[in-house]
């Protein structure tokens, strides 16, 4: 190992102070066997993630003007690889869901939402949308997961990056309601 130092006056040049070696002879082997076994990005978007089901109430058909609530079913997932010949477990979790309703709206969120008792339907979640005009829209969401591994057994590490994984569109049909007052019965 070599230090330098900039010296006062020419704070742009370098002066060698010393060359020291921090091992005597060989350095030491690593546990293991001397051979570092990572996860890359790479390796993590390569993996076959399942995406969440996405999820809407009051179901298929929603009102115009009334909350439609959309949610996630994610799920944590592990996969068991071999790399360089050692065995490497990989487990991944959701960290961000991004959420497109369809009608140019957005939304990006840490939680996945939830489906919410039938008595509540219209009424707004952290994940709900309410559509202004009627007709067909596709709600989407993308999932961001985020990783870590264990080589043989070992402290789980996390894995730097991450893998967004698209979810199936869910088709929606946006109605309208009108409501009408009669003094009489409908006869």
């Amino acid at each position: 190992m070599t230090w330098f130092r900039a010296p006062q006056a020419s704070p742009g040049a370098w002066e060698r102070l010393e060359q020291a070696c921090m091992f005597d002879g060989v350095p030491p082997e690593r546990p293991g066997g001397g051979l570092v076994v990572a996860v890359t990005e790479r390796q993590l978007r390569e993996l076959p993630i399942a995406a969440p089901v996405l999820g809407s109430q009051p179901g298929r058909h929603t009102l115009k003007g009334a909350e439609t609530n959309l949610y996630a079913e994610p799920a944590g997932q592990s996969f068991r690889l071999t790399i360089a010949g050692r065995a490497v477990e990989v487990r991944v979790a959701p960290a961000e869901y991004r959420w497109s309703y369809g009608d140019g709206t957005t939304l990006t969120t840490a939680a996945p939402g939830g489906p919410i008792p039938e008595a509540r339907w219209g009424e707004k979640t952290a994940t709900s949308h309410a559509y202004t005009a009627t007709g067909d829209v596709a709600a989407s969401l993308a999932t961001v997961f985020t990783g870590e591994f264990s080589v043989e057994g070992g402290p789980f590490q996390p894995i730097a990056g991450t893998a967004t994984v698209p979810s199936t569109p869910r088709a929606l049909t946006v109605w309208r309601s009108e409501v009408r007052l009669y003094a009489d019965d409908c006869n």
